[in-house]
């Protein structure tokens, strides 16, 4: 290799080296700010019908409003806030009828691939889960809301990546994020309630090792009906 062509090797090498680390750290902050946000929603510090702008909100976290406005982007996609010109973002109201919809189409996808799952894995498989459900059970007993909503998330598409279709996996997240968004004036969920939710979670792997169609079933469905109650 001439030393025209090594030098210009090490250039390009030495701006990669360069480049990437600025990239990695802004998506970084994007990601932290859009996590703030989401628990922030699901804890109620950000109410439905409010209306939050940009720079406002940047000033809050101690950040520029540019990564505050890409993870507000991200909310809109995911129904949470609405774009509103020249103001900033505001809040989606829910409705309990929106939230019962949700149930509805989350349980017609998830409990006929649970009921097929139940009867075709090993009892170590649906044991392999039971650390997720602890997770749900742990941040339940800390009463934290937005701990519990990660968890409870993780620990569905943990059950259903056992399905291996990765479009189910997306679309059931999707419905899922959407149904945690509080309702208008809601109260805020109780620890007792989030304990109980939990504990589904540990009955329903019983259930799945048992290979028990029926309560499989049941617990899934008054599960997704007590999360849009």
């Amino acid at each position: 290799m001439s030393q025209e062509a090594s030098g210009r090797t090490a250039g390009q090498a030495s701006q990669q080296t360069v480049v990437a680390p600025r990239k990695v750290q802004r998506h970084s902050v994007r990601g932290q700010i859009l996590d703030a946000l989401r628990a922030a929603l699901i804890d109620g510090e950000l109410a439905p019908g409010e209306i939050h702008s940009g720079p406002a909100l940047g000033e809050r976290f101690g950040v520029s409003a540019t990564p505050v406005r890409e993870a507000m982007q991200q909310l809109a996609l995911e129904g949470a806030v609405e774009c509103l010109p020249n103001r900033g973002f505001r809040v989606l109201t829910r409705t309990p009828r929106a939230l019962a919809e949700l149930a509805e189409v989350r349980a017609l996808l998830e409990v006929p691939v649970m009921l097929r799952l139940a009867g075709t894995l090993p009892a170590s498989v649906w044991d392999s889960l039971r650390p997720a459900a602890a997770a749900t059970a742990e941040a339940a007993a800390a009463g934290d809301l937005p701990g519990y909503a990660d968890a409870d998330r993780a620990f569905h598409r943990a059950v259903l990546s056992l399905a291996g279709n990765e479009q189910l996996l997306q679309v059931t997240e999707d419905l899922h994020r959407r149904a945690q968004w509080p309702l208008p004036g809601a109260p805020r969920m109780r620890r007792a309630d989030l304990v109980a939710d939990a504990a589904q979670h540990v009955a329903l792997l019983d259930a799945l090792i048992a290979g028990d169609p029926t309560v499989v079933e049941s617990l899934v469905r008054e599960h997704f009906a007590g999360a849009a109650g």
